[in-house]
């Protein structure tokens, strides 16, 4: 019974601690926007201006940083499936020869 206790006890300590992590994450970016709340300007191409917040600028340039990093592993995962795939047929053929190929007791 006691390390069924002290099981649920350190499952328990562990969930509120990442909540609690989770939470002072949320504070810091929020006191983050909070502090840089200021219109920042975004000049691009064709003489296109847009002005918004900075923490909504930041928060797009990672947002976009975040979509650009998987859009580049796309290609090695795709790569990764077929491995995969194609690695159970092989391991399944060698099984069934190394079975048939016992000698009869």
């Amino acid at each position: 019974m006691g390390a069924n206790h002290t099981r649920s006890f350190m499952k328990n300590l562990t969930r509120y601690l990442g909540l609690a992590l989770k939470l002072l994450v949320f504070l810091l970016v929020l006191g983050f926007a909070l502090k840089n709340s200021h219109t920042a300007t975004f000049y691009s191409y064709l003489g296109y201006v847009w002005q918004a917040p900075l923490i909504v600028m930041l928060g797009l340039a990672f947002v976009l940083g975040a979509l650009t990093g998987m859009l580049a592993l796309l290609p090695t995962l795709f790569r990764l499936r077929r491995e995969i795939a194609r690695r159970p047929q092989a391991g399944e053929a060698d099984t069934i020869a190394q079975i048939t190929d016992m000698p009869a007791v």
